[in-house]
């Protein structure tokens, strides 16, 4: 980042983002992206008048004193020549309270301009949506509008119009001004005149609507009694806006009741007047260097919580999932990011705003300050905390729940902390000192504890990526020998596998040969409880995991990952391994556990293949370093305000088409989406290339294939009936022609919400990518010899099967793919044994190891016979191993299950084994 994008990021950015976020909230409600530039228009200008009012009286203070000040000034430069004018000059001045510097202030409107143009450039001219939209007599909101054709040439009346009115209220303005301050409105006038002219007739209709409220405000102020204008106008802005809001077609009582308190906001202008002819003037209000040192420590304790803090916490929690895979940048770039947007709201723009305001102004902002900081503490460490999971693009996987209930609680609490907080500073103002100070830099130490966490980490992964892309990949598959290919699909659902192949007859056919077992069980239901079963074996299941408790999870992952890649080393097979998932407890794949194995074949093959994602990974980091300070403010926000904050993880940017760049997906229902989740766009490019990886050797070698896939682990809605990633979906039309489609021998599969609309389709998806694979390696003549399991780690929470819950728990979850095919097998057979996931390494050395055995305790494979015991299984959600990575895995809740998982009566619950 260079020094002149971090001054934009600090100065610039938090107006942009201002910008952005009020014109998403009135989009939304208007539904009109002209009318929403109006609303923009209206909110940014009431925002900042107070800003331009003291401005404009620091200009009039200026020019007052120059003109007091001019006759003997011209004087003295008229009798004075050299250094002898500039002591007399200097002299002068300081006797009559005056700095040369002080005529800035007669520029002090001007330079609060100049950075609100810039935001409103940059955010408009580049906002996509405004793109052949139309508005009135304008066709192309994002073009220029070239109304008026004369003799075959086009001119742009908006940018005309604008000027003539910003001429008009300068003249009033300047009315009895001297000519320098005319001279100046007037250059400046014609300058934008010239910036604009070519400009996106949205980008000038916004500053038309500016230069509009600016010649209202001059008339206003040139008015005998604007006080009462003022009152009437905010009391019939807010009754027609309450009208319009109210009767809006908005969804949901709380918008409704947000739309009343914006409204009543809105008289609070009115309802300051009104008082301030009540209460009798006393002494002048005074602001003590203390008060404003508070006020000060409060915008740097706010800027540390949301740029520095919140940040740092959410990147240190898995920091290889922030790494841009295109770029392979740094993610504490998207800390700095988010911190000079802090600094610039809360520092610099809080700052300006404190300095121009009055006494009164100053007092209620300190208060307000210590307020805020109070609430953002409350919310983020006490509230909103289970979401669930979260993406690397700030997005929850299921919609969080925002109950009413618990938004009035959080009111609650809210306001009796805050009127706790309001007595300390009545009474005590050095214990709010004391906890700004205190508190502030526990939050530097935590943040610098993260952020050596995150390089301890973080450069490394980078050198290996980079040398991992280098690497030319490849999966070697013997026609003469045998082959075993072990595929673990994160999170692929068992319980989907007939409805997919009841859907498309034509998989199925490809999966002749194979042996589906339903009644398979998981002993986790999140990959760092499942996975290690399914790579090792019984003696890495969480309960045998616990046992063995001393040595630490991240030593027992890895020796469950290399279990089965070592057997057939040590048999002589050609070993390969791809993106063996959680390696060292890395969310990229650590490759580095294989190094004493030289002859293994390593890779990390995903998201090699994905040309979308490399194409959008600018636009998408952008958004990406916008989301992060975003995210702090939901976080830190009262629960009320939080689903208007997160709006479904695009936190209020406007634009649809930055939402397809971000690589993130927008759901309108079960059938219509927008974008494309890159995290499973770059998993299923992998399976897309299946056959241009493998390759055939005519050596007689027996080869061992272990690969991971994350395309069933990725929600996205994809386009029926190829169930393919688009751009656009719309699969109304199928939808309401095969809604049938879930109800097979009158078992239903539940469709009723995004989460599992998704969740089928990227299991379908990947069985109809395996099974084009599968008819690949029957034509280059790989399929009889090799064997080939297909499984999973664990199912996934999903409330699609009622005969699949036991005590209120989703037993979905636990129940995860497992499908085989063994040499020359020639018909596909259903088997309703009791299966677990941690039969994998049984099933693939079975007859062509002879006694295996695990490398690492020298036990049999397998080590336990599941028929003789009950299983045990966990169902904490502790998935983060930056958290659950101690000798044994967190305290938690455990079932019991033995034999037939869907016989309700075969699970109970259970101690801790």
């Amino acid at each position: 980042m260079s020094i002149l994008t971090a001054l934009y990021h600090l100065l610039i950015g938090p107006l942009e983002l201002l910008f952005e976020v009020i014109f998403a909230l009135a989009n939304r409600v208007v539904r009109n992206p002209g009318l929403a530039i109006i609303f923009l228009s209206l909110a940014v200008n009431f925002l900042v008048l107070p800003l331009y009012k003291q401005a404009d009286a620091m200009q009039e203070e200026s020019r007052d004193t120059e003109q007091r000040l001019s006759h003997w000034v011209k004087h003295i430069k008229k009798t004075f020549s050299g250094d002898e004018r500039f002591m007399i000059l200097q002299t002068y001045y300081r006797q009559n309270n005056y700095k040369p510097t002080d005529a800035l202030k007669g520029s002090m409107s001007l330079l609060l301009e100049i950075p609100f143009f810039m935001a409103a450039y940059n955010f408009l001219s580049e906002l996509q949506l405004l793109n052949g939209v139309s508005f009135g007599p304008v066709h192309d909101l994002g073009s220029p509008d070239g109304l008026l054709v004369i003799a075959g040439m086009t001119i742009n009346v908006l940018p005309v119009l604008m000027t003539v009115i910003n001429l008009v209220s300068g003249a009033i303005y300047t009315k009895g001004f001297p000519a320098k301050a005319k001279v100046q409105l007037y250059g400046m006038a014609l300058i934008f005149l010239v910036l604009l002219y070519d400009s996106p007739s949205g980008l000038v209709f916004y500053w038309t609507l500016n230069n509009l409220f600016s010649l209202g405000k001059n008339i206003f102020y040139k008015l005998k009694n604007p006080k009462r204008v003022l009152c009437g106008l905010c009391s019939a802005v807010g009754i027609a806006g309450l009208a319009f809001l109210l009767l809006h077609p908005m969804a949901g009582t709380r918008k409704q009741l947000m739309a009343i308190a914006a409204m009543l906001a809105m008289q609070l202008p009115t309802a300051g007047l009104l008082l301030s002819k009540r209460i009798p003037a006393g002494r002048a209000v005074q602001v003590t260097g203390g008060e404003r040192l508070l006020f000060h420590l409060g915008c740097v304790f706010l800027a540390l919580l949301t740029g520095l803090m919140i940040p740092t916490t959410l990147v240190h929690s898995a920091p290889e999932e922030f790494i841009n895979l295109a770029t392979f940048h740094n993610p504490l770039l998207y800390v700095l990011n988010a911190s000079l947007l802090a600094w610039g709201m809360f520092v610099v723009w809080f700052g300006i705003f404190y300095m121009l305001a009055n006494p009164t102004g100053k007092k209620l902002m300190g208060l307000g300050v210590w307020a805020l900081s109070i609430m953002a503490v409350v919310n983020y460490m006490f509230f909103g905390t289970d979401f669930g999971s979260l993406s690397a693009t700030l997005k929850y996987d299921f919609y969080p729940r925002f109950t009413m209930k618990l938004s009035l609680i959080n009111l609650a609490v809210l306001a009796v902390a805050v009127g706790a907080g309001y007595l300390v500073w009545r009474w005590k103002k050095p214990l709010v000192r004391f906890a700004y100070i205190t508190v502030g830099l526990a939050m530097v130490g935590m943040s610098v504890i993260h952020t050596v966490g995150i390089q301890a980490v973080v450069p490394d992964t980078i050198e290996k990526l980079r040398a991992n892309a280098e690497q030319a990949p490849s999966i070697s598959l013997s026609r003469e020998g045998k082959n075993v290919v072990v595929i673990m699909m994160d999170r692929a659902v068992g319980s989907y596998i007939p409805y997919i192949f009841n859907e498309k007859p034509e998989v199925a056919r490809q999966f002749v040969g194979f042996t589906y077992y339903p009644n398979t069980l998981a002993h986790g239901g999140h990959t760092n409880f499942g996975s290690p079963g399914f790579y090792g074996g019984y003696e890495y299941t969480p309960a045998s995991m616990n046992k063995r408790d001393d040595m630490p999870l991240m030593d027992k992952h890895n020796e469950a990952l290399k279990v089965m890649p070592v057997i057939f080393d040590r048999e002589g097979y050609e070993v390969t391994v791809t993106d063996p998932a959680y390696a060292n407890y890395r969310w990229i794949p650590d490759l580095s556990i294989y190094d004493e194995y030289p002859q293994i074949h390593t890779y990390n093959i995903m998201g090699r293949y994905d040309a979308y994602s490399q194409e959008t990974s600018a636009a998408a980091e952008q958004m990406s370093m916008r989301n992060f300070f975003c995210f702090s403010i939901f976080k830190t926000s009262p629960m009320i305000l939080q689903p208007t904050l997160y709006t479904q993880g695009t936190y209020n940017h406007p634009d649809s088409v930055y939402q397809m760049a971000l690589n993130e997906q927008i759901q309108s229902g079960t059938s219509t989406a927008k974008g494309m989740v890159g995290k499973f766009v770059r998993a299923y490019s992998t399976l897309e290339h299946l056959p241009g990886l493998t390759q055939v050797s005519d050596s007689g070698k027996n080869t061992f294939l272990m690969m991971t896939n994350d395309t069933t682990h990725e929600p996205m809605m994809l386009k029926e009936p190829e169930y393919v990633p688009e751009p656009v979906v719309d699969n109304t039309e199928y939808d309401a022609l095969h809604g049938d489609r879930f109800d097979l021998d009158g078992k239903v599969l539940k469709m009723n919400t995004t989460g599992q609309v998704m969740h089928y389709h990227i299991n379908m998806a990947a069985m109809i990518q395996l099974g084009q694979w599968l008819d690949h390696l029957r034509q280059i003549g790989v399929y009889d010899n090799t064997r080939i399991i297909i499984g999973a780690d664990h199912g996934y929470y999903l409330g699609q099967r009622d005969d699949m819950f036991y005590d209120g728990i989703d037993l979905m979850a636990y129940n995860p793919l497992l499908m085989v095919k063994d040499f020359n097998s020639s018909e596909f057979t259903v088997d309703d044994r009791f299966m677990t996931n941690a039969d994998v390494p049984t099933l693939a050395t079975a007859g062509v190891v002879e006694n295996p055995v695990n490398p690492f305790t020298g036990n049999p494979i397998p080590s336990e016979d599941k028929t003789e015991s009950v299983q045990y299984v966990t169902m904490s959600r502790e998935f983060n191993t930056a958290i659950n990575n101690g000798t044994a895995f967190l305290p938690g809740q455990w079932l019991s299950v033995k034999d037939n998982i869907f016989d309700m009566n075969n699970w109970s619950h259970a101690e801790q084994p």
